[in-house]
């Protein structure tokens, strides 16, 4: 009898989690809650808010769950993962002290001045300080963080000052505070580490695509797609990462009275020098990286999630293929701004892989739901189509794209150009 592992989150990172969950040898049954349409057909969901952690243990205590895998940063903030170890559930996913990493920029940017981890220069503004001699002091462009989960939407980088002024005193009439941020220049990408404290292993690096539009154009979103591995990581580049970056933080937090169990998501700057230093840190799996970091692991996923929940990754690393992966993500009409929601989802949006001579490719679903057996959109980023080859990234780009060309959303738009920066 396989293991029961229960999905806490409902967009594509926790679809491509079931997907590998459900491929891993060591696992009978997947249930996500609340999930979407995508792993209603491979998996079982539950009626149960991400951000309802009283309705999370019940459920994980119902289903007998052998393992929780966390999927969003808010509930690991509100310490879901601290109440399923209470009642002796292993959760894959930090404590809600190790959250605070992703928690509040204002606590992360302290602990990596305090140990010395290259990141960007920072100021701390009130409605006491001097805003246009703040906001001179390094000039433009400029990057102001609020000290809050905002999914995605915290941060403003722009070179135009009155927008930057207006973000600012927004910031501080709702927070108290706001960080106005050193601007690092730079490729970046995004590691993300598993991590406990019996050891670490970095998986393969990946480079996201944030803006809206062609040739990274446009307003911010959540990620309009990615791939991985990133050529801009070179081994240098991902041997000083580990030195100056990893290693210091795993220091650090393996010593805590509760150490941190997930996986810590670093944001890289890479500079024109090939120095890596931290944009910020995350406390789970990226989206949309994890849609193309998950099937890049060669050894079951379950086993390795469960290590590191248990503290015993050192026994448990993970293997990792020679495969290159794209994700395009497909994105409703208004995003990122307030987007159309219940249109109806037409063509082949199947989570199934299919297989092809150059790989295979698949759908990924996010904000999908289903209203009277038929599929819809439920939110921004709809669904990502992904390509995995072992053979090179344009296959692996053409794949995602050809698989992309199969679903149909009335007003929905997507980047042509992702993986432009390898390619």
């Amino acid at each position: 009898m396989g293991r029961t592992v229960l999905v806490v989150g409902g967009g594509g990172r926790e679809h491509a989690l079931a997907i590998g969950l459900v491929e891993s040898p060591s696992v009978h049954s997947v249930h996500v809650a609340p999930g979407n349409a995508g792993t209603a057909e491979i998996a079982t969901n539950h009626v149960v808010s991400a951000g309802d952690v009283d309705g999370q243990v019940a459920l994980a205590q119902r289903l007998c769950a052998d393992l929780v895998v966390v999927g969003p940063e808010a509930p690991l903030v509100a310490g879901l993962s601290d109440a399923l170890r209470a009642v002796g559930i292993p959760s894959f996913g930090p404590h809600a002290d190790g959250a605070m990493l992703e928690g509040s920029k204002d606590f992360a940017k302290q602990v990596m001045l305090d140990l010395g981890i290259p990141t960007a220069g920072v100021q701390h503004l009130t409605e006491d300080t001097d805003l246009d001699e703040a906001i001179d002091h390094w000039g433009s462009p400029w990057v102001v963080k609020r000290d809050v989960l905002a999914g995605g939407k915290g941060v403003v980088v722009t070179e135009n000052r009155d927008e930057a002024l207006e973000f600012i005193v927004e910031s501080i009439e709702s927070d108290g505070m706001v960080l106005l941020e050193e601007f690092l220049s730079g490729e970046e990408a995004s590691m993300l580490v598993m991590m406990d404290e019996s050891g670490f292993v970095a998986l393969p690096c990946s480079q996201d695509h944030k803006r809206v539009a062609e040739g990274d154009l446009g307003l911010n979103t959540g990620g309009m797609g990615a791939y991985a591995p990133a050529p801009v990581v070179t081994e240098d580049v991902r041997s000083r990462a580990i030195s100056e970056i990893v290693e210091p933080m795993h220091l650090h937090l393996s010593s805590q009275d509760v150490p941190y169990r997930g996986c810590l998501y670093v944001g890289l700057m890479i500079d024109d020098s090939g120095a890596p230093s931290v944009v910020e840190y995350n406390v789970r799996f990226g989206d949309p990286e994890t849609q193309v970091t998950i099937p890049l692991i060669s050894s079951d996923l379950c086993d390795l999630l469960l290590a590191v929940s248990e503290g015993r990754l050192s026994d448990s690393m993970p293997t990792f293929s020679n495969a290159h992966a794209l994700t395009v993500v497909l994105a409703a009409e208004g995003y990122p701004g307030p987007p159309a929601k219940g249109r109806l989802i037409g063509g082949n949006a199947s989570s199934k892989w299919v297989e092809m001579a150059e790989g295979k490719c698949l759908i990924h679903h996010a904000g999908t739901g289903l209203d009277d057996g038929k599929l819809i959109s439920t939110g921004g980023r709809v669904l990502a189509a992904t390509g995995v080859s072992e053979i090179s990234l344009q296959d692996a780009k053409n794949l995602a794209y050809k698989r992309l060309s199969e679903v149909e959303l009335e007003g929905s738009h997507f980047r042509r150009d992702i993986g432009h920066r390898a390619l």
